[in-house]
């Protein structure tokens, strides 16, 4: 009976983990993600010198068969990159992905369909993907994602770490504050999503270099 007691009080003080986020179950917070476009600063942060890198836009579109992310990035050198991401509106099931590169009048494009992988999320959805999911105080979430034309699909793990008041586009934003190690143990990744949107308002992440990689909204 003592040995009963013991393992029923393990049992209540373990840790229950990461919920585990299945490729087409609906996501609790999909009407979080609407449809508009939103702009980030990217730039590159050495002590007290800032470097900028690019614009980055994301799209969010309806389509009458689910939904569309278009995403840009113009650079200083002149060069664009694009992506155009479809997939399942309520599950964000990817259906397929395309990449188009533009430098120096060469124009290149790749094509990915997902159907032919096992049951993976697009990588490059992942900051709407993060507002679609219930981010509360302590929430965790294992996630399989996998990068089009990357290494092959892998389990990440976000964390809800807290929370912080930093500044945005049009001042103070209450934000949950996520962090990750894209399982590269000894590194961390933050990112600053608003409670109220759960849209990214910030991101952080230290290279091996030692510089940090930062996203900042701007619109």
């Amino acid at each position: 009976m003592h040995q009963c007691w013991l393992l029923i009080l393990a049992l209540c003080s373990a840790s229950v983990g990461a919920a585990e986020i299945k490729v087409g179950v609906p996501l609790p917070r999909m009407d979080m993600v609407k449809e508009g476009t939103h702009h980030w600063l990217r730039y590159v942060r050495n002590g007290e010198v800032n470097t900028p890198v690019d614009i980055w836009t994301r799209e969010v579109r309806l389509l009458p068969a689910g939904m569309q992310i278009r995403q840009r990035w113009d650079g200083i050198n002149s060069s664009v990159v694009m992506l155009d991401s479809r997939f399942d509106k309520d599950t964000f099931k990817p259906r397929t992905h395309q990449r188009i590169r533009e430098k120096e009048g060469k124009r290149t494009v790749e094509d990915y369909d997902f159907a032919s992988l096992e049951p993976t999320f697009n990588f490059e959805t992942d900051i709407e993907f993060l507002q679609a999911l219930p981010l509360a105080a302590g929430y965790e979430a294992s996630i399989m994602f996998y990068h089009p034309g990357g290494a092959a699909p892998a389990r990440y793990t976000w964390k809800v770490v807290g929370s912080e008041t930093i500044q945005g586009p049009q001042g103070a934003v209450d934000c949950w504050l996520l962090t990750t190690d894209y399982n590269r143990p000894g590194s961390v990744a933050k990112f600053w999503l608003a409670k109220a949107t759960q849209l990214l308002v910030r991101q952080e992440a230290t290279a091996p270099d030692g510089k940090i990689i930062v996203k900042a909204l701007i619109d």
